[in-house]
């Protein structure tokens, strides 16, 4: 496993960038989702190698989940068990998916990242259709299928190791387990919320994380995260999100042929 001592400091003016990156990625996750489409690269692109900017992204996006987790307080009631078996496995999922990203060579992480991007922004896209058709088949509460442990284990596993779209997969996996979306959109507020809090701790003690980036673009992105449900009903979304899904396209390809 590899520990790191430090990291290089990062320069002033890169650390306004950050933050302002930050802020418009916590914009975008609440507006549309794919903030780390925005953040992720731009790291890169001040520097930082990728495992270090992956690390780090996923550090300073953990405030605005705990914010999700917050607007969806209410959809919790009754759910404590529920959210106790699902959050476990998040657990284990997370911690697989960081000591995966800290245990593999970085060339192997340079080689899969431009997928993982191209995979999330293609989820994205799809996002609208795959919402619509869940409310489609909204219905009462069921018991929960033994698949969707193995879903979401899969799913969290990702999400420890790079997490861009890990809402999209969240949201479609218990959309068809629980058949009922806002429900749904609770509980992937808490797993993420679970998951990004098991990378901090891995990532923390053993992961390259910048923590002056840290401490500027967290508090950005959680300005976003805020800023972004107050005018979520005032910006069109799909033009936000054929802009988001282009760009991520664009940079899986800078990404395999830097790689």
């Amino acid at each position: 496993m590899r520990v790191t001592v430090g990291s290089p400091v990062v320069p002033a003016v890169d650390l306004v960038i950050a933050a302002v990156v930050a802020c418009l990625a916590g914009v975008i996750n609440s507006i549309a989702g794919g903030g780390s489409l925005i953040l992720f690269p731009t790291l890169v692109a001040l520097g930082l190698p990728t495992v270090a900017a992956n690390v780090t992204n996923s550090v300073t996006q953990w405030p605005g989940y705990l914010g999700g987790v917050a607007g969806f307080r209410r959809e919790y009631v009754g759910q404590r068990s529920r959210l106790i078996r699902f959050g476990l496995v998040a657990v284990l999922g997370g911690t697989t998916g960081s000591i995966l990203l800290l245990t593999t060579p970085s060339d192997a992480f340079d080689l899969v990242v431009p997928v993982l991007v191209l995979l999330a922004s293609l989820l994205l896209a799809v996002q609208p259709v795959l919402t619509r058709r869940l409310e489609d088949g909204d219905a009462g509460p069921r018991r929960d299928p033994a698949w969707v442990y193995v879903a979401l284990f899969a799913a969290t596993v990702y999400g420890g190791y790079f997490g861009g779209a890990l809402g999209v997969i969240l949201v479609g996996v218990l959309g068809i387990a629980l058949h009922r979306l806002k429900l749904a959109n609770a509980f992937k507020s808490a797993l993420s919320a679970v998951t990004a809090t098991v990378t901090i701790v891995v990532f923390g003690f053993f992961g390259d994380v910048h923590w002056d980036v840290v401490a500027v673009a967290a508090p950005g992105n959680l300005i976003g995260g805020f800023l972004g449900a107050r005018v979520a009903t005032r910006i069109p979304v799909r033009p936000l999100r054929i802009l988001i899904v282009t760009f991520g396209v664009a940079v899986s390809v800078y990404l395999f042929l830097r790689a």
